[in-house]
């Protein structure tokens, strides 16, 4: 048995994923009646993500702020401008296409469950008070506005803490982040439950759907890759963007896209950097930072699947509440975890502005493990490759200015 579970776990993730959602169809397709009972493995995995996504967030953002180090004379201040401009407006083309094209998905709770907001006002005030709750209470009710604002605060008074406390807020979040791991290294099974039941209860048309969601969700990251990112590089560097921008997506790209993961693939972005003469004191921060912070794709990722469960329970959206949306998506895509899937816990910190449920939003998170054999390996792709270009990007603008 033992050589069996290791021989399971020796299987390369997505390679996992991918059987676990080919023996829910079968299941759901030949005998849904006799192993009914297997829907309560999505229903455990579900749980376990609403239980540690609470704790990663409040952690993650700690550690990230507490542990910035200020340096020499390098160009973080114009790195960190750009990742926070590609994040917000990553954000921005998720919203707009999903305005283009609405996308809904399957869910098993009805729609008559939200209340939806009455406008931009409301939105706006359940946001503020969400940011002003006592932090255990955030914590308790997986209330990820408060979380995120806490977080925020604490890392920025813990800038000054001793060298001890920040080595063991590393630890902590490192802690946290392995408990994600095994987690996430459970949902080829959980997985199958989830697909099991929304492919025996609406049939084969949930595949369908969840194809046009990879489909919407793929290109939007590749028309931000292709365009919206040479953009910004040309207009702070004044110098044709491709070289560098298929240069990444090739050498970094094409690796995170297997691992999955920012966090893995930060030695490929140093080797690359070092490749590619950029000045060490600025990539040593930017590239661990960028791993944590710069999250275009996360931001995609939240927009869209946060606006399909919009439309899926009918809610309108206008356009102000759309625009703190995006604004949100880009923010909590800031505190993303650096392993595969973490952009999917950050959710439900997007529903909640919409007035959508921690059980809906949940589901949607079960969603995105189906889809994320593609959307995940995509987004990670264009985060990792992102750093290295916008890192490439701040030297050459300051290379323009010296000139």
């Amino acid at each position: 048995m033992m050589n069996l579970f290791n021989k399971w776990n020796s299987i390369n993730l997505v390679n996992r994923i991918i059987i676990g959602i080919v023996i829910g169809v079968v299941l759901a397709l030949t005998i849904p009646e006799t192993v009914s009972g297997i829907t309560i493995l999505g229903t455990l995995f579900i749980s376990a993500l609403k239980a540690v996504a609470p704790v990663l967030v409040f952690v993650l953002v700690i550690n990230a702020i507490a542990s910035h180090v200020k340096g020499k004379a390098t160009n973080m201040k114009t790195v960190l401008l750009l990742y926070a401009v590609a994040t917000f407006l990553a954000g921005f083309v998720a919203v707009v296409v999903s305005y283009i094209f609405p996308t809904t998905l399957t869910l098993k709770t009805a729609a008559q469950d939200v209340t939806p907001p009455s406008g931009i006002l409301e939105v706006l005030e359940t946001l503020l008070f969400n940011i002003v709750t006592n932090p255990v209470s955030a914590l308790l009710n997986a209330n990820y506005l408060g979380i995120l604002a806490w977080a925020v605060v604490l890392g920025i008074a813990l800038k000054g803490a001793n060298d001890s406390t920040k080595a063991m807020i590393t630890n902590l979040s490192d802690a946290i982040t392995k408990i994600v791991q095994w987690v996430i290294s459970l949902a080829p099974i959980g997985i199958m439950g989830v697909v099991f039941e929304a492919i025996s209860t609406t049939g084969i048309s949930a595949l369908a759907e969840y194809g046009r969601l990879i489909v919407i969700l793929v290109a939007t990251m590749f028309f931000v890759a292709l365009v919206v990112n040479p953009l910004i590089v040309f207009v702070v560097a004044r110098r044709n963007p491709y070289p560098l921008v298929l240069t990444s997506l090739k050498e970094s790209g094409i690796t995170a896209f297997f691992t999955r993961s920012s966090a893995a693939n930060i030695p490929v972005n140093m080797a690359l950097a070092e490749k590619l003469k950029l000045n060490k004191d600025t990539y040593a921060v930017s590239i661990p930072l960028g791993a944590t912070i710069n999250m275009a794709g996360a931001a995609i990722t939240i927009s869209i699947l946060t606006m399909a469960a919009a439309h899926t329970l009918g809610t309108e959206i206008d356009f102000f509440t759309a625009v703190v949306l995006m604004v949100l998506s880009a923010v909590s895509a800031a505190g993303a975890s650096g392993v595969a899937g973490g952009s999917l816990l950050l959710i439900p910190l997007a529903c909640s502005i919409l007035g959508i449920s921690d059980d809906i939003a949940m589901q949607v998170v079960a969603i995105g493990f189906i889809i994320g054999v593609i959307q995940d390996s995509c987004e990670t792709a264009l985060n990792s490759s992102s750093d290295i270009v916008f890192t490439a990007a701040a030297e050459y603008a300051n290379e323009r200015k010296n000139k």
